[in-house]
């Protein structure tokens, strides 16, 4: 070969070896980036220092939990199951971080570690095969996501609120069907134990002395407004928290019956800082449920974890969200573990296909919408069906009052009226509680605590057609099921089990949702 021609083939060599390596680098920056939340791309740009969900492959199996016949039985399986999951494929990375000072916390309700670092640490992890995705979590002030048409009360009103005396709770009260015996939590701004509507309620406080262990947990590290991070006893930074657990079970013993089922017991977790939650402080939350903890954090124990959870909050994209699948594990998780998860639809409406935020989009999560004083849905309340992971899942599942709801609200013995389907859903929190009340061996049967309400619903039909959930059938997309009754629900709790209307076609399995579906 000529010199001249070798020298061209030589650099022809070098040229196509140089593209063929800025390619593979190209390949390799594509490949970590897409294991990476787009969101927290942007943010490292921004910061030197952030942090960060990291998600490990691997996720328990807790199909065999739905075949255990108690919750007692099911919340300790769950529990084991998740975390030896955890143990076994967090090990070695939790010792590596360790050893490089990097910060950082475990999670074993979703396979997962928070961390906060640098890009490099970030670059770092994308590209290992046992981290399955990372996603952001910011911590992003917004303003405030709840309705703020409100008027402060201090007077008092009727003894019983009308939407407590609508959806017929009074007349159970009559039969001493009231929630006694069961557990109801929340997880919200936080929530004002000693106001004379919550205080006697809360299962914190046996009249005498407060003992806060297994009874609250505060997810807001760094923050917390008036709270305070890491509150040592419940406490309410925004007010939002205190309203909705209210309606749950809030009674003062004079002439304030604002709760729908004033005999439950109720504990809290805190999983927004004044307002605005991240992806970590709502699983951080649905993690303590399933098994509560002492207020040190340790000794976490199944067997105190509540019968129902209300969960009065959307994650938008905002707040790190970007995923819609990113809380589905941790909701599939606390349902598996025998605890009914309510969850608010959204407050987007009247437009179809506004039910788009986790958890309200989930199988799992039995979603509310919100009906006025009229007994109407309300203009603001979200309707489904749910189109933002492509499932046409129908929601809302039922629609309980949500308009100018008078409540408890935070500075002594203060009421205030709130509006959105944040107040709604505490109307369903508590029906739950009166049917377990009335028929004790529904605890932990979430399927079949779904199925009463959807079938006992007051049938509403609606002159707005959606896709796939025309107006004028039952579910539709904004009453589902229709508006809760508690009076028919405690009824078919106790009635006959074939007694079930058609549309459910007389099937009580052992687990089957609301319609009729096993899962």
């Amino acid at each position: 070969m000529r010199a001249r021609e070798y020298k061209a083939a030589t650099s022809l060599l070098l040229v196509l070896a140089g593209l063929l390596l800025l390619a593979s680098r190209q390949a390799s920056a594509v490949a970590w980036q897409a294991s990476v939340d787009p969101l927290l791309l942007d943010l490292s740009k921004e910061k030197e220092d952030f942090e960060f969900i990291v998600v490990l492959e691997g996720e328990a199996d807790l199909t065999q939990a739905k075949k255990l016949g108690s919750k007692a039985a099911k919340g300790d399986y769950v529990y084991r199951s998740l975390l030896e999951t955890a143990k076994a494929s967090q090990s070695s990375l939790l010792a590596e971080l360790s050893s490089r000072g990097i910060q950082h916390q475990p999670f074993w309700i979703v396979n997962a570690i928070w961390v906060q670092a640098d890009t490099a640490v970030l670059h770092d992890l994308a590209k290992r095969p046992v981290v399955k995705h990372i996603y952001a979590n910011p911590r992003l002030k917004l303003q405030p996501p709840f309705p703020a048409n409100q008027e402060s009360d201090t007077d008092h009103f009727d003894e019983i609120e009308p939407n407590i005396a609508l959806i017929g709770a009074p007349e159970l009260w009559q039969l001493s069907i009231d929630g006694r015996g069961v557990v109801i939590g929340g997880q919200d701004t936080g929530y004002d134990w000693d106001h004379p509507a919550l205080k006697n309620h809360y299962r914190g406080w046996d009249g005498q002395d407060l003992n806060n262990d297994y009874s609250w947990h505060d997810a807001i590290h760094s923050g917390g407004g008036v709270c305070g991070a890491d509150s040592p006893v419940p406490c309410d930074d925004y007010g939002h928290g205190t309203h909705t657990m209210g309606i749950m079970v809030g009674d003062d013993g004079v002439n304030n019956k604002i709760g729908v089922a004033p005999g439950a017991k109720w504990i809290g977790c805190r999983n927004m800082d004044q307002g605005v939650g991240t992806p970590l402080t709502y699983i951080e939350c649905f993690q303590w449920f399933i098994a509560p903890t002492a207020g040190d954090g340790n000794n976490p124990d199944p067997s105190m974890a509540p019968d129902i959870i209300n969960n009065s909050w959307s994650c938008p994209r905002s707040e790190g969200c970007t995923d819609p699948e990113i809380l589905r594990a941790a909701v599939e998780a606390v349902r598996a573990a025998g605890i009914l998860t309510i969850q608010s639809a959204g407050n987007s409406g009247p437009q179809c296909a506004t039910i788009s935020t986790p958890a309200a989009i989930y199988d799992a999560s039995f979603t509310v919408g919100a009906t006025t004083n009229s007994d109407q849905i309300a203009s603001f309340s979200s309707r489904g069906p749910v189109t933002v992971d492509g499932s046409q899942r129908a929601k809302p599942d039922v629609a309980a009052p949500g308009s100018a709801i008078r409540s408890s609200y935070p500075g002594g013995d203060g009421y205030t009226s709130l509006s959105g389907t944040s107040m709604a859903s505490p109307h369903v929190a508590g029906l739950a509680a009166l049917i377990i009340s009335a028929s004790p061996d529904l605890a932990g049967q979430v399927g079949r605590l779904e199925l009463i309400m959807a079938a006992s619903a007051v049938s509403r039909t609606s002159a707005q057609d959606c896709p796939g959930l025309p107006g004028d059938q039952i579910p539709n997309a904004a009453y589902g099921y229709g508006r809760i009754d508690a009076v028919a629900a405690v009824r078919l709790a106790q009635g006959p089990r074939l007694s079930l209307p058609l549309v459910f076609n007389g099937v009580w399995p052992s687990e089957v949702d609301f319609e009729g579906k096993s899962r």
